[in-house]
């Protein structure tokens, strides 16, 4: 037993120097999560302030969003695997060659989303209004959805050029510089959401496009600051000098990197409709859950920073390990990590557990039933967050190595082989309560934790991808 207890301790727990290299990677990435996170809360209660239909129609339009977020960081994981390996490797022009894809693969994934959400707005709004309620409520849900996508459209390139900077900027450990830039563009959001939802200091009350408008804004003022300061510190940067010379990269690396990315692309991009299609089939329970979900996403952000975060220790640490070709530090440190995040996770899932009766009082718009069935999901939010750490850190130990398609069958597959058909046998077949619902999919994650515990156990993502770039 003692021997066990050892040997466990060997497996799990790293050294001092370990914690300070991991604690540098995700203490400025928890803080800029944490700050988004919260200001998002703040933004989420301002809009709630407005009513039911005002802030279900901004969560709506937000899954559209999201699913645009998860392409391009999808589009980018591929090539950031890459970068993360080149620099290991003391690489640096394959690291430019790295950010100019980036840079084309956002140029093609903003063409397609804008001819997708100005062509078909009303219709995929309408796909999370199927519920039963007050058809007036549904239709002021739908106008208020199409309000604020139409704006939001315009923030989108420096979403995704702001990701493409941050991104190579943290592969090379740099993390410090995007949770600077996302700091001031999270308080430049919450300034401008209370000026123009309300219509303070002079300012026209804007409503729900005035959320639109302030995220906009502070989508530009971020990507002004990592631009910025990454061209004038291009001496320490030096993957930016000469970058927009040109945007050939060599084709042998292009092909490559596209084969490797494509499934992370697919991966992204069908689970995050995967996951905006869960919250379509729980809506089908009713227009209250829309509300109801929209409280319980937001809140529970703001516990999920440290897990969260483990993604990018994961990706940083593991990545240059394996570029230097050390691979019993890469295999040794994922373990590590993943028993740091599972740790994380708990104490965090607990905290939200226990807060998760009064956090949702704030919201005064929105109705009781709203905020009693918020906290209980949150209350099942809480209890699943070790399991959603552990599928988190071994999603990315097995993206770190390259193993796309393994990452493609974990990640995306699951949610649409498992995830969705239950979530539609609980509402249409067994006619479940919501929270009975949502607690059955989410206590299904032990599945897919299994499965990432085999995969990583394996031992088949190790490879030094730089070594065949």
């Amino acid at each position: 037993m003692d021997a066990m207890l050892a040997k466990a301790k060997r497996t799990l727990i790293g050294d001092r120097a370990f914690y300070r290299a991991v604690l540098a990677i995700i203490i400025p990435v928890i803080i800029q999560s944490s700050i988004s996170n919260f200001v998002n809360f703040l933004d989420n209660l301002m809009v709630g302030a407005l009513g039911d239909a005002q802030m279900s129609g901004v969560s709506i339009a937000n899954q559209l969003v999201f699913v645009f977020s998860l392409a391009v960081f999808g589009g980018l994981a591929g090539p950031g695997i890459f970068g993360a390996q080149f620099y290991g490797a003391g690489d640096i022009e394959g690291m430019r060659s790295t950010f100019r894809i980036k840079v084309l693969e956002s140029l093609f994934l903003l063409a397609i989303t804008f001819v997708a959400f100005i062509g078909f707005k009303k219709e995929l709004i309408s796909l999370f209004l199927q519920g039963d309620g007050d058809p007036a409520m549904a239709a002021e849900m739908l106008k208020n959805g199409q309000d604020y996508l139409m704006v939001i459209l315009i923030g989108l390139p420096a979403f995704a050029f702001s990701q493409s900077y941050a991104g190579t900027l943290r592969e090379m450990g740099e993390t410090r510089l995007p949770m600077f830039a996302s700091v001031a563009a999270v308080i430049t959001n919450a300034v401008f959401n209370y000026l123009l939802i309300f219509g303070k200091l002079g300012l026209p009350r804007l409503e729900v496009v005035g959320a639109a408008v302030a995220t906009v804004i502070s989508r530009y003022v971020e990507l002004g600051i990592v631009m910025v300061f990454t061209h004038k510190h291009h001496k320490r940067f030096t993957f930016i000098e000469k970058a927009y010379h040109t945007l050939k990269v060599p084709a042998a690396l292009l092909k490559k990197v596209l084969r490797m990315g494509a499934p992370l692309l697919l991966n992204e991009l069908l689970w995050s409709i995967g996951m905006s299609t869960l919250t379509a089939v729980y809506s089908m329970s009713g227009l209250v859950v829309v509300s109801a979900l929209s409280i319980t996403f937001t809140i529970s952000n703001l516990f999920s920073a440290v897990y969260m975060s483990m993604g990018t220790a994961v990706a940083v640490m593991v990545g240059q390990a394996l570029g230097a070709g050390d691979f019993e530090k890469a295999k040794g440190d994922v373990w590590r990590l993943i028993a740091f995040g599972i740790a994380g996770a708990a104490l965090m899932g607990l905290l939200l557990g226990l807060f998760s009766p009064l956090i949702p009082r704030a919201y005064s718009g929105v109705t009781q039933d709203a905020r009693d069935m918020a906290t209980s999901l949150l209350i099942v939010t809480a209890c699943a967050m070790p399991l959603y750490a552990f599928a988190h850190c071994t999603y990315f130990t097995l993206r770190s190595g390259g193993k796309t398609i393994i990452t493609f069958l974990f990640d995306s597959c699951y949610t649409w082989a498992i995830s969705v058909p239950l979530a539609l046998l609980m509402v249409k077949v067994v006619r479940s309560d919501i929270v009975v619902t949502f607690a059955t999919v989410e206590a299904a994650n032990i599945i897919k934790c299994v499965i990432g515990y085999i995969f990583v156990k394996s031992g088949k993502w190790i490879q030094n991808l730089t070594s065949v770039a």
